[in-house]
């Protein structure tokens, strides 16, 4: 949900009992918010300056040990409130879907007798939990320090810094670990205590992986275990119908890709614990006899509650995960005012799979933001990129200088045209790199407009929207209970009823992209072997097969409206295959 959208979640929505993420990217960011906060509930604020030692570490544990505070009181306020018509504890329990909890409190209404519906409130008092304060860490944003021209330790890095910041806060909740394995991150979390079980074998902190499939999985789970490390939930996430960072897995497709899950998940954790005792005894711990628990959650373009329910029963997956949505529930997440009625009026122009991730990786982008406007805007005026006011993706490139620069920062992209000319390149190769170069938006620090913009710490801001191709399918401005009633199937925001199932939506995008990489193959500014389209291709031949036996599974309606669009979903992939056939370089892959 990038880096300001959910910063501050936690305090609008956790005492209801729903969980949400807070980026860990940017401390800069999170010590204005810590300050505003605290100015807020009239709490003292000391700043920790950028001069201090191990500043972003410590700006991280001060701003998560205010949140919790903050929630701890909230949830202690809505539990002594009482039952009646608009009060706290009434929304925490008419919030909830059906499920044992909700029946307790509809049975509690119903009680005529004063004395048990007291004994029956008290009950559900005590059954009152807040939503869990969940961190993301985006393990390649792991940036190196200097200081007086020396490099600091390795601790001091971006991604190290955020995990002791979360390590040493007072948090119970989870770490997510999001775009892949970081190796000294990874070993890094072993050092905190709270990350091993204590005497009575639980977890204080625990670990999320958003995988992208199951082998990810796999690697990932192993590689924490044989440190002692225990995953407590995979987040498996669509690699192309998700918001923010895109990560195409060669067609592979959701569906098949939960189907192995379903089919290899008792593997997958039997073969980790094993490793993850082992780690244990090696440390001077008591193994633990049993697995802890573990969870499977998917996201990634769910919109309805049919779709929603089919996860969690066909695929025995524990949580379902929705973002993009939330985006237009101001109660829940923070969007300045222009850019939720941007989002309302999105359409699918709108809303692109851009070159504009610095980290040169697909990033979904609304292309009507103010940050695309100033980005146009500075092309425009002849000075191009970003002035680069935080440097979090200063990581991969060290084209023109020494230490890594920002590829979308002015002083990278200054450097970068004029070299241009002297790749040799063709008048299309040479516009279509150009463009590429351009495209870069500094989304390290304009993720945060939409809050910086709401509260008023920065009213000049320009925000950029991350958000995900589904967006378009909702038009209007929600409440909490709204979207909840939504996702539970109370009733329906959809902007159109026709809007494709999940599934199908994900394959299209996964043919737009695939559409995409064979042009740039053509036009020669992409080196990938034809294996990669050969891979591709068949996966997602795959993946339609999979879902033809899959429609079985759906009612008649939805069953003949799913088979419908997969077939004309299929006939996209045979004229790509055909054209793939009379394409040099490519014609052994069709």
């Amino acid at each position: 949900m990038g880096t300001g959208f959910t910063i501050d979640s936690p305090l609008m929505i956790a005492r209801y009992g729903i969980s949400s993420t807070i980026s860990l990217v940017d401390d800069t960011f999170i010590e204005q918010m810590r300050r505003f906060h605290c100015e807020q509930v009239g709490e003292p604020y000391k700043e920790i300056s950028r001069d201090q030692d191990d500043h972003r570490a410590r700006r991280i544990t001060a701003y998560l040990n205010l949140i919790d505070r903050l929630v701890e009181k909230g949830t202690d306020e809505l539990r002594a409130s009482t039952f009646e018509p608009g009060s706290e504890i009434t929304r925490y329990f008419e919030l909830l879907p059906d499920c044992p909890l909700k029946s307790s409190y509809v049975q509690m209404l119903g009680t005529s007798d004063p004395g048990e519906m007291a004994h029956k409130q008290e009950a559900l008092r005590r059954q009152v939990l807040p939503g869990s304060i969940d961190v993301n860490i985006m393990t390649k944003l792991d940036r190196n320090y200097f200081k007086n021209g020396q490099a600091l330790p390795r601790e001091f890095s971006d991604a190290l810094a955020a995990l002791r910041g979360y390590a040493n806060s007072t948090l119970s909740s989870s770490v997510v670990f999001s775009a892949g394995l970081n190796p000294h991150l990874y070993s890094y979390a072993a050092d905190f205590k709270d990350f091993m079980p204590d005497e009575a074998g639980s977890l204080k902190k625990q670990i999320v992986l958003k995988v992208s499939d199951y082998r990810s999985a796999v690697v990932q789970g192993k590689f924490l275990a044989k440190r002692g490390l225990w995953v407590s939930e995979y987040r498996i996430e669509s690699g192309l119908n998700c918001g923010g960072h895109a990560f195409p897995s060669k067609g592979n497709l959701m569906g098949p890709i939960l189907e192995e899950f379903k089919q290899k998940n008792e593997e997958l954790i039997g073969q980790t614990h094993k490793l993850y005792s082992t780690a244990l005894s090696l440390r001077g711990l008591s193994p633990t006899p049993d697995p802890h628990e573990v969870r499977f959650r998917v996201s990634g373009g769910i919109g309805t509650a049919e779709e929603h329910a089919f996860l969690l029963n066909f695929y025995g997956i524990s949580k379902v995960g929705w973002g993009t949505p939330f985006l237009l529930v101001p109660e829940v997440t923070n969007v300045d005012d222009e850019h939720i009625e941007k989002l309302i009026n999105a359409t699918e122009d709108d809303v692109c799979l851009s070159a504009s991730s610095p980290l040169n990786v697909p990033f979904w982008n609304l292309m009507t933001s103010a940050s695309e406007e100033a980005r146009r805007k500075r092309i425009s005026e002849g000075r191009p990129g970003s002035p680069c006011p935080k440097g979090h993706a200063k990581i991969f490139n060290t084209e023109f200088t020494p230490r890594p620069d920002c590829i979308a920062s002015r002083s990278y992209i200054s450097k970068k045209l004029p070299h241009m000319g002297e790749e040799g390149l063709t008048e299309e190769q040479f516009k279509w790199i150009k463009e590429n170069v351009l495209n870069k938006s500094c989304i390290c620090h304009d993720l945060s407009g939409g809050a910086t913009v709401k509260t008023g710490i920065d009213p000049e801001a320009t925000p950029s929207i991350c958000c995900g191709p589904a967006i378009v399918n909702f038009s209007k401005i929600a409440t909490l209970e709204e979207m909840a009633g939504h996702i539970y199937g109370r009733l329906s925001l959809l902007t159109s009823a026709d809007r494709p199932h999940m599934f199908i939506r994900e394959l299209s995008l996964n043919l737009d992209y695939l559409r995409g990489e064979m042009e740039k193959f053509s036009l020669g500014v992409m080196n990938t072997a034809p294996k990669y389209f050969r891979e591709f291709k068949d996966n997602l031949a795959a993946g339609i097969e999979y879902y033809g036996k899959l429609a079985e599974q759906f009612v008649e309606g939805k069953r003949t409206h799913f088979l419908d669009d997969l077939t004309k979903q299929k006939e996209v992939l045979e004229k790509m295959i055909a054209g793939m056939a009379r394409e040099p370089g490519l014609n052994a892959v069709g």
